[in-house]
C-alpha cells in the first residue's frame, strides 16, 4: 500500500499502528490455537478416540467468537471513550492493512478485523470506513504442499508408494489388499470409457483431511489431457486402518466437500491456495462453501456475503417467498436468480408449535456444532443485514414487518434484517416428488429413508419428519433443513403403540393412553408423512423398520457418525 500510515496517538500515547498490531496479534493467537486443535485430529484418528475428536470439533468452532470477544475487550479498554472514533479507526485500518498485506491468507486477518469493528460499532450493513469490503479471492499467495506419484507402467506400484507415505501408513491392516482395491477401482474407472489407459500421475495434497471417524487422502489423477478427482477414504478400528472408499466422480467428491457436511480438520499452510487446487476438479463448487467446509466458517460467511452483494449489483429480480409451504416458525425468502434462502424467525409461532425464539436459536446452534453426517444443511447465522427494500415484493415486506418485527425494520431505503439464517436453496422434497419422473421420485423417497438412518446414526432425530422439511440437491440427495424441533435420538423415548383393550379405547378420538413430552410412536408416522400413495409402498419396502420403535431403541447409544 503506497499511502503513508498516520499514527495519531490516543491520550495514553498508543498509536493506530499499536492498536492494529494488537488486533493482528489476537488473530495470530486464534490461528495458532486453530492449528493446534486441527493437528490433534491425526492423533485422534490413530487412537480411535472419537469422543475427543468430537470435543475438538466443537472447541474449534467456538474458538473464533471467543478470540474476537477478547480482542474487542482489549481494544475497548485501551480506547475507552474513543472506541467508536471513526477517524482513529480509519488510521487503524490503514495500519492493519500494511501489517497483514503480505501474510498468507491475509483475508482471514481482514475478516477478523471486521468482526472486531462490527462488535464495537454495532454496524448495520457494512461500514467501509472501518471494514474491509472486498477479498483477494483467486489471488492466493503461497502453495499447497503436494506429492506427485508417476504411474509409469505400474499403477499398483504408485498406489503402494502413496500408502507408505501416509502418516498412518504403518497402521494399515492389509497393505496389499488396500493396494489391490485402490488400483482396481482406478483401473476400472479409466477403462470404463472415461479415459484411455492409466493415469500418467497422481497428485495428492500432502496434509490428510480428517472428519469424524474418517481420514481422507485428497488429490487428482492427471492423464489423457484431463484432471480426475481422487479421494481415498480410510477408517480405523481394531483391524487396523482400512480403505473405506475410492471416490473418483465429481459428484461424489463434490458431496464430500458439500454444505451438508461437518468441517474437515486439515492442516493447510495456505487455505486459499488449497481452494484454488480443489476447484481444478470441482469447478462448480463455490469459494464460500469450500472455505466453510475446510473449517474457516467465518471466512466462508464473508465470501458468501460479498458474493451476494455482487449478485445484487448485477441482477434486477425481487426477493420473493421461497417455494414450498409457509412455515409456522420461519419466514423464508429467496432471490430467484441466486441459490440462497433467507430464514427469519417469526415473532409468534402458529399452533401446534410450542417452542420459543430462544429454543429455535439454540437448535440452530446445536446443528452448527454437531456432526451433520451429510444430511443437515449448513445454516449460517447473519446479523444486521442491510438489503434494498425496493428489491422485495410488497407482500413479503409486509409479512416481514408485521410478523417478524423483532428481526426486521425499515431504515431509509433499506430493509434491515437484525437476525436471520442463510443457507443453500434446495427443492422441497414434497414439491420434488410431485414434479419428478417416477424413477427420480422413487430414488428420492428411498434416500429420504436413508437420510433418517444417517441422521439417527449421528444421534439426531429431526422431530418433524414431514417431507416439506427436507430438500433435494441437484444430485438428488435428500437433506434436512428445518431445525426447530430437532433433538438427540438419545433424548427421545421410542414406544410401541399400546393395544386397545376395549371398543371404547379403539374408537376414541383422543389418545386413551398416557404419554410424556419425549415419547415418540414410530408406528403412527406413515399416515402423517404425506408420502404420495404411489411411493408409500416403495418407502415401506426399503425402510419398514424405521416405522418400528424397536429399530430406534436399538440406537439407544449410537456411536459418533462416520461423517463421510
Amino acid at each position: 500500500m503506497g499511502a503513508a500510515v498516520t499514527s495519531a496517538a490516543t491520550k495514553d500515547g498508543v498509536t493506530a499502528k499499536d492498536l492494529a498490531a494488537v488486533i493482528s496479534e489476537h488473530f495470530r493467537l486464534y490461528n495458532e490455537e486453530f492449528g493446534r486443535i486441527t493437528r490433534r485430529a491425526a492423533l485422534n484418528f490413530l487412537a480411535e478416540d472419537w469422543q475427543t475428536a468430537q470435543l475438538d470439533a466443537v472447541a474449534r468452532i467456538e474458538l473464533y467468537e471467543l478470540r474476537v470477544a477478547r480482542g474487542v475487550a482489549a481494544i475497548a479498554s485501551q480506547l475507552q471513550s474513543k472506541h467508536r472514533d471513526v477517524a482513529l479507526w480509519t488510521d487503524i485500518k490503514r495500519a492493519y492493512e500494511v501489517i497483514v498485506a503480505r501474510r498468507p491468507d491475509s483475508d482471514f486477518y481482514r475478516t477478523f478485523f471486521n468482526s472486531v469493528t462490527r462488535d464495537l460499532f454495532g454496524t448495520v450493513g457494512v461500514n467501509p470506513e472501518v471494514e474491509f469490503c472486498a477479498t483477494s479471492v483467486g489471488r492466493a499467495s503461497g502453495a499447497v504442499p503436494i506429492r506427485v506419484y508417476r504411474v509409469g507402467s505400474s499403477l499398483p506400484t504408485a498406489v503402494r508408494e502413496i500408502l507408505t507415505d501416509l502418516p498412518f501408513g504403518a497402521a494399515i491392516g492389509d497393505t496389499e489388499a488396500a493396494v489391490h482395491r485402490i488400483s482396481a477401482e482406478i483401473g476400472r474407472y479409466f477403462e470404463s470409457g472415461h479415459h484411455s489407459g492409466h493415469p500418467e500421475s497422481i497428485e495428492l495434497i500432502e496434509p490428510v483431511f480428517y472428519r469424524g471417524m474418517h481420514a481422507f487422502a485428497v488429490g487428482r489423477l492427471i492423464g489423457d489431457g484431463s484432471i480426475t478427482p481422487l479421494v481415498l477414504a480410510f477408517t480405523n478400528s481394531a483391524k487396523g486402518v482400512q480403505v473405506d472408499a475410492v471416490m473418483l466422480s465429481r459428484a461424489d467428491v463434490g458431496s464430500l466437500f458439500g454444505y451438508a457436511r461437518s468441517y474437515f480438520h486439515v492442516d493447510l499452510p495456505v487455505v486459499s491456495a488449497a481452494i484454488t487446487l480443489l476447484r481444478s476438479f470441482m469447478p462448480r463448487k463455490s469459494i464460500d462453501e469450500l472455505y466453510t467446509v475446510l473449517g474457516r466458517a467465518k471466512q466462508g460467511k464473508t465470501e458468501r456475503y460479498f458474493a451476494l452483494q455482487r449478485h445484487l449489483d448485477k441482477s434486477i429480480d425481487s426477493f420473493v417467498h421461497a417455494p414450498g409451504e409457509r412455515g409456522l416458525v420461519m419466514i423464508v425468502f429467496t432471490l430467484p436468480s441466486h441459490d440462497l434462502v433467507f430464514k427469519v424467525i417469526r415473532d409468534r409461532f402458529g399452533a401446534p408449535k410450542t417452542s420459543t425464539r430462544e429454543d429455535v436459536i439454540e437448535r440452530y446452534q446445536f446443528v452448527f456444532r454437531h456432526d451433520r453426517a451429510g444430511r443437515l444443511v449448513d445454516a449460517q447465522e447473519f446479523k444486521r443485514l442491510r438489503l434494498p427494500r425496493a428489491r422485495f415484493m410488497p407482500t413479503l415486506v409486509d409479512e416481514l414487518l408485521n410478523e417478524a418485527a423483532e428481526s426486521c425494520r425499515i431504515e431509509g431505503e433499506d430493509l434491515i434484517v437484525e437476525h436471520c439464517y442463510i443457507e443453500r436453496r434446495l427443492r422441497p422434497l414434497n414439491l420434488f416428488l410431485r414434479e419428478a419422473d417416477p424413477a427420480a421420485a422413487e430414488s428420492a423417497i428411498i434416500d429420504y429413508g436413508n437420510a433418517l438412518r444417517d441422521l439417527a446414526a449421528s444421534n439426531v432425530f429431526p422431530g418433524d419428519l414431514l417431507l416439506k422439511n427436507f430438500g433435494v440437491t441437484s444430485h438428488g440427495r435428500v437433506i434436512f433443513y428445518d431445525y426447530d424441533e430437532i433433538c438427540l435420538v438419545s433424548d427421545c423415548v421410542f414406544r410401541d403403540l399400546p393395544q386397545a383393550s376395549c371398543e371404547e379405547e379403539e374408537t376414541s378420538a383422543e389418545p386413551w393412553f398416557h404419554y410424556g413430552p419425549r415419547d415418540v410412536f414410530p408406528e403412527q408416522w406413515l399416515p402423517f408423512l404425506s408420502i404420495p400413495a404411489a411411493l408409500s409402498g416403495v418407502f415401506t419396502r426399503h425402510h419398514a423398520e424405521l416405522l418400528t420403535a424397536r429399530w430406534w431403541r436399538s440406537l439407544s447409544a449410537p456411536p459418533p457418525a462416520a461423517a463421510r
